[in-house]
């Protein structure tokens, strides 16, 4: 009777595991504190900790992305994201930089009263629509990024898809199957076939374009979309999942990211090959 108390645990299971909060209390930080407008979320203590650093959408401020930043550091992660570039004449380059900027405060910077530091070679790099193209741009210069996130993905200036050319860095690029701003076909699918390292393509087929965000904002009248909390609940368990197993090593959700199982509400439309780990 002992085997079944052994048996691990599904890929419902570990979905469900994900979605909710982990085991740590959260911290927020202001990044304008140490000169540059954004947020921070953080455990409430720890040492050499993973960090990815978040790039908003058009239009978008930071502080839509809140839910997965905080859930992020719930599990252990810290997580920011600079509130720059958000007027409609974006600068994806500035953008970029500004993301590895955020690197540089997460890994220079003490956080959290000196009780938190980060380690070097545990950081990423995620984004949401041109976001996600910027964090592309970002990690193509950046050796520090061992990991990158794509939600709804959008073609950038320079080119994300270019880019993407050199990025040896595992990636999960994520769409909505409803997103009529951002298509996979025309944004998140060749981006993951560039991509140089190993890759995910996962679709939600139900998400739009805004379903990856939390909150009320008056761009929803130019952007298709709103948010989703089914949405939502796929990316935290999804996006924590490949994080900690690229940044920390951590197999305990691998069924979660196994090919052969995608998550109910999910399409895993490209693997390739195995998702490697530093």
């Amino acid at each position: 009777m002992d085997y079944f108390l052994d048996m691990a645990p599904t890929a419902k299971e570990l979905l469900h595991e994900l979605s909710r909060p982990g085991q740590h209390e959260v911290l927020r930080g202001d990044l304008g504190l140490v000169g540059l407008p954004g947020a921070v979320f953080t455990p409430q203590s720890g040492r050499s900790l993973p960090a990815v650093a978040f790039g908003h959408g058009w239009l978008q401020p930071a502080e839509r992305y809140y839910y997965l930043l905080r859930h992020w550091a719930s599990w252990g992660i810290v997580a920011a994201a600079p509130d720059t570039q958000r007027g409609p004449l974006q600068s994806h380059r500035l953008l970029a930089a500004d993301l590895r900027t955020t690197l540089d405060i997460l890994s220079g910077v003490p956080l959290g009263d000196g009780k938190i530091s980060v380690h070097p070679e545990r950081m990423g790099l995620a984004g949401h629509s041109t976001g996600g193209g910027c964090a592309v741009l970002a990690a193509s210069q950046d050796e520090r990024a061992r990991g990158v996130v794509t939600l709804a993905s959008a073609e950038t200036l320079p080119s994300a898809l270019d880019a993407s050319n050199d990025c040896t860095m595992p990636a999960m690029h994520l769409y909505g199957g409803e997103d009529r701003v951002a298509p996979a076909v025309g944004h998140s699918e060749p981006l993951a076939n560039a991509w140089a390292g190993a890759v995910q393509l996962r679709g939600i087929p139900a998400a739009s374009h805004l379903g990856f965000t939390e909150g009320s904002h008056w761009s929803t009248l130019l952007i298709d979309g709103k948010p989703e909390r089914k949405t939502a609940r796929l990316v935290k368990a999804l996006s924590t999942a490949f994080l900690l197993r690229v940044l920390t090593g951590t197999r305990a959700y691998d069924e979660l990211l196994a090919a052969d199982n995608p998550p109910k509400g999910t399409t895993l439309d490209l693997a390739r090959p195995a998702l490697a780990v530093r």
